[in-house]
């Protein structure tokens, strides 16, 4: 819940095309009916995880505030519209003075949610919000699928830094979207600057294997970093020889060596031996980094290594396998007519297949048992139950079409932790099962 985190603000540009031409011709038709103003409620929700998956995480939620702050149809977008005939000139008409002005309320950003759960409400107008539809998903659907993996890669970790570094594996912005939503679901740092510029989230890197083979020797290359950067850096020490870039590493920085980072090769191996002679050479807190291709599962099965620090780009990026949430951006309420004061209609969609929904306007509440441990989450449209007050998941994001809930990207990192937390300890599991807790209608 930012725009740049309440740090640097980077200008962003409009939203308003970041959508499919099905909004636009959904509303030219509504307009021309009418139903245009009906009042609405939209929900954002997922029928089921990932395959394996046994929670979700919510991250995106802050890039979702900016870009429906930054949705408008200037004169050149207009004019394109215009171009391609995509709708008539009433509807032009009425996009060139677009500005949301509904509420939105939500799952607060790092909070974990499972299938059923009302992600995203957004009210208003029926034109204004399912013409958020779009970018609202692709947001949601991108960050969280990158949150939930990072996730699981900090749960693996039991502790130990991480450092995302997938900025070469994935489009130029999402890259920084990846690092925003890697640094929500546990991360430590990033290799990407755009996301330090833009997040504030702490920013690391040295030197890869093209620095060492840019020099005559190893030891050279080693001579010249520490030169630069001071004994505190990170040696690469697998262009070669390990062994004797480890010795090289230490001779030229000294016991003061910050860490060397390992690439390639059998890591729980290499690990164990590069961590003796480390020790044996007195460089006793020199701390080790490995890299290579980590997922959450290699993460795992480094437990037992003399391991300080991991880094992961291909598979982070990618929601280590699963690179969308397959949340869906339902109606689930109207207003039979225009007037304002008109009581809403629970609607929605039937299906001989699995993309039935639950209609009305929902709130949802987690339950939790005598150790303060989840045990269902409990959705409803009508009252919330006594016993429920005051546990209620959803927080107002947006009121009036004025943002009200920015928050430091901290708070969401934090909030995952604590949300993590209070999950069945069968959540850390990396072994194939279904969710931890399942859906409760009221």
């Amino acid at each position: 819940m930012n725009s740049a985190d309440l740090g640097r603000r980077v200008g962003v540009p409009s939203t308003a095309l970041f959508t499919d031409q099905y909004e636009l011709t959904m509303v030219q038709a509504a307009l021309k009916a009418g139903t245009a103003g009906r009042h609405s409620v939209f929900e954002a929700f997922t029928r089921r995880l990932p395959e394996g998956r046994r929670y979700g995480v919510v991250a995106g939620t802050g890039r979702v505030l900016d870009a429906v702050e930054n949705f408008h149809f200037d004169d050149e977008m207009i004019g394109f519209l215009r171009q391609q005939d995509i709708v008539d000139e009433p509807t032009l008409e009425w996009l060139a003075g677009y500005r949301f002005s509904g509420d939105i309320w939500g799952y607060p950003e790092g909070e974990v949610y499972f299938p059923g759960s009302p992600i995203l409400r957004v009210e208003g107008s029926f034109a204004e919000c399912v013409l958020l539809e779009t970018v609202i998903l692709s947001i949601l659907n991108h960050d969280s699928a990158i949150a939930a993996a990072a996730s699981r890669m900090s749960a693996a970790a039991g502790g130990r830094r991480l450092i995302e570094m997938g900025a070469r594996r994935t489009h130029e912005l999402s890259a920084v979207a990846s690092a925003r939503a890697a640094y929500v679901g546990g991360f430590d740092a990033t290799s990407d600057l755009a996301a330090g510029f833009r997040y504030g989230i702490p920013t690391v890197g040295t030197s890869a294997h093209a620095f060492t083979l840019l020099h005559d020797t190893e030891r050279d290359a080693f001579r010249a970093q520490v030169d630069s950067l001071g004994r505190g850096t990170t040696l690469l020490v697998d262009t070669y020889d390990v062994t004797e870039a480890v010795r090289a590493a230490v001779e030229i920085a000294g016991p003061e060596l910050g860490a060397v980072r390992i690439d390639s090769g059998d890591l729980l191996l290499v690990a164990h031996r590069v961590r003796q002679q480390l020790d044996e050479l007195g460089a006793t807190g020199t701390k080790i980094v490995v890299t290579s291709d980590l997922d959450e599962y290699a993460i795992a099965s480094l437990a037992a290594a003399p391991v300080d620090a991991y880094g992961v780009g291909t598979q982070l990026v990618t929601g280590s396998g699963h690179p969308t949430c397959s949340m869906v951006y339902k109606l689930v309420a109207r207003a039979g007519s225009p007037e304002p004061d008109a009581p809403l209609v629970p609607v929605a969609k039937k299906s001989m297949g699995a993309k039935s929904s639950v209609g009305g306007r929902k709130w949802a509440a987690r339950r939790v048992d005598e150790g303060g441990v989840a045990e269902a989450e409990v959705i409803g449209t009508g009252a919330v139950p006594e016993g429920l007050v005051g546990r209620e998941l959803l927080v107002e994001l947006v009121r009036g079409g004025v943002v009200v809930a920015r928050e430091p990207l901290e708070a969401a990192r934090e909030r995952h932790v604590s949300a993590r937390a209070g999950l069945p300890m069968s959540a850390m599991q990396l072994s194939r099962g279904e969710p931890v807790i399942g859906a409760e209608y009221v």
